[in-house]
């Protein structure tokens, strides 16, 4: 007992010393400090769709400081061949306006080059082919060797190759799982992933747990959307649909902890007004699932 006692009184002396405070509240300032985080955070997300989809026309300079305005901090950038010539602007603008150029869509050459020479290292977003022959393992196989001249690309490049559900058998989680592995198996492809939206997934709305926790290990971000009922309408801002809520807490009950979009898709309107809907809408169903950590981020 008497030693016990010496030692707490040396570490009573050793906390006066380093930091100048008793060490019970030096604990309790260390609880602060470490406050768990949600996943649904402001700074998890990521501005999706908004680049061909806004209805304003931005280019990269306006955009990224309209981003910034808004709070967010990760792009995810998608694209049409006009905005090819401004590939490089969009890089340095995000730059300059301490965003993450978080991830593009698709494949482009000249884009990749510029990753080299900015020395970022984005994930790289790809719907994969759509087998139309031969049984399930056939067309697992058949879809994954077609992806490898890209695995071997963004493996080189150091990205992370999401494959992106867009509908149809490619669209499918267990598919899309079964090309993971075989990637991963065949094709040294630990990079490999999926990148699962919503807004693609409304016929998984009534087995979303098993859905997400299937993909959980290949998961490496999720574009959360308005869910209604056979997708009347397929876009709508967070907060407005009849299920969006209940997959959010699926999901965040699943653990996983990765990144989360938010998105335009609204060719019609202008992308800052809605990703404002969504931050609004997210914001509210957050107080509703009764996560003020991430709720307070807003």
């Amino acid at each position: 007992m008497m030693k016990l006692r010496a030692y707490l009184s040396l570490f009573v002396v050793m906390a006066y010393l380093v930091f100048g405070i008793p060490p019970w509240e030096q604990t309790a300032s260390q609880a602060e400090t470490a406050q768990p985080t949600s996943v649904f955070a402001k700074d998890n997300l990521v501005a999706w769709c908004i680049v061909p989809f806004d209805a304003a026309k931005r280019g990269p300079q306006a955009r990224a400081k309209m981003l910034r305005e808004l709070g967010l901090k990760k792009v995810a950038y998608d694209w049409r061949q006009e905005h090819v010539p401004t590939f490089e602007e969009e890089i340095l603008a995000y730059r300059e306006h301490g965003l993450e150029f978080f991830a593009f869509w698709d494949v482009h050459e000249d884009m990749f080059q510029l990753f080299e020479k900015h020395k970022i290292s984005p994930q790289v977003w790809k719907m994969m082919p759509q087998p139309s022959e031969g049984g399930q393992q056939e067309k697992v196989e058949a879809a994954a060797r077609q992806m490898i001249p890209l695995v071997n690309r963004t493996r080189q490049l150091g990205c992370k190759l999401g494959i992106y559900n867009h509908g149809g058998w490619a669209g499918e989680p267990s598919n899309m799982v079964a090309v993971c592995k075989w990637l991963r198996q065949n094709a040294d492809g630990k990079h490999v992933g999926i990148v699962y939206n919503f807004h693609h997934g409304h016929e998984h709305v009534n087995d979303f747990s098993r859905q997400i926790a299937m993909m959980k290990p290949y998961l490496l971000c999720v574009n959360l959307n308005g869910m209604n009922d056979g997708a009347r309408p397929k876009i709508l801002a967070l907060g407005s649909g009849q299920h969006e809520i209940a997959m959010m807490r699926t999901l965040k009950a699943s653990g996983y902890q990765g990144p989360v979009g938010i998105l335009d898709h609204q060719s019609e309107l202008d992308a800052e007004q809605s990703l404002k809907e969504n931050l609004t809408g997210i914001k509210q169903i957050l107080i509703k699932m009764k996560d003020t950590v991430a709720a307070k981020t807003y």
